[in-house]
């Protein structure tokens, strides 16, 4: 197990700007690489109501559960455990948890017996350093949608949001604020469900 503080900036961004973000720093396909994220939670979407979320992270032939909790001061703590292809495959396909993340869960309130798994996202991501922290740059697919984000991984918000907010008037972006990628596949499948 591992745990971390996150501290993450987010724009979403129209096909247009991730287009202009990559030419900006000269971003070919080979600095591209794929990661699938599977998303967990209770039917009654026990975690979301906690701001917490769960899921297990495919990057490289490597598996990861991770337990992201939103704190007070709006930074997240993640607790990540490693896992092998046939436990990732266990809880893929319904296994009950077990081990360090069932007990975070078993805290919170949640019977880990509950949890299911809801769909997944695969994204071609780029990183690099950028100013004392790290910047992504996203193209997301997930349940028939395709969505474009810029993100800034730092360790001080305020100095972070300064610098990011640099950038983005640098390359002409408006600054768009941007739900993380559970919540919006989890806003995109109710908009699905209601159009049933």
């Amino acid at each position: 197990m591992h745990q971390e503080i996150e501290i993450e900036l987010k724009n979403l961004l129209t096909a247009a700007e991730f287009a202009a973000v990559r030419a900006a720093f000269r971003l070919d396909d080979g600095a591209f690489f794929r990661q699938e994220n599977h998303y967990f939670d209770t039917p009654s979407f026990a975690l979301k109501e906690r701001a917490a979320a769960l899921r297990i992270r495919a990057k490289e032939g490597r598996f990861t559960l991770t337990l992201k909790q939103t704190r007070a001061d709006g930074a997240l703590l993640e607790t990540h455990v490693p896992l092998t292809p046939s436990e990732a495959e266990a809880l893929l396909t319904g296994v009950p948890l077990h081990g360090t993340i069932a007990a975070l869960l078993a805290e919170l309130g949640i019977d880990p017996s509950n949890v299911r798994h809801f769909g997944s996202l695969v994204t071609e991501r780029a990183q690099w350093p950028y100013e004392g922290g790290t910047l992504f740059l996203d193209r997301n697919f997930y349940l028939q949608s395709e969505d474009y984000e810029l993100e800034y991984e730092v360790d001080h918000v305020e100095a972070g949001e300064k610098r990011f907010l640099r950038l983005l008037e640098a390359l002409g972006i408006p600054r768009r604020p941007a739900p993380n990628k559970i919540a919006r596949f989890y806003a995109r499948m109710k908009e699905m469900e209601e159009r049933r």
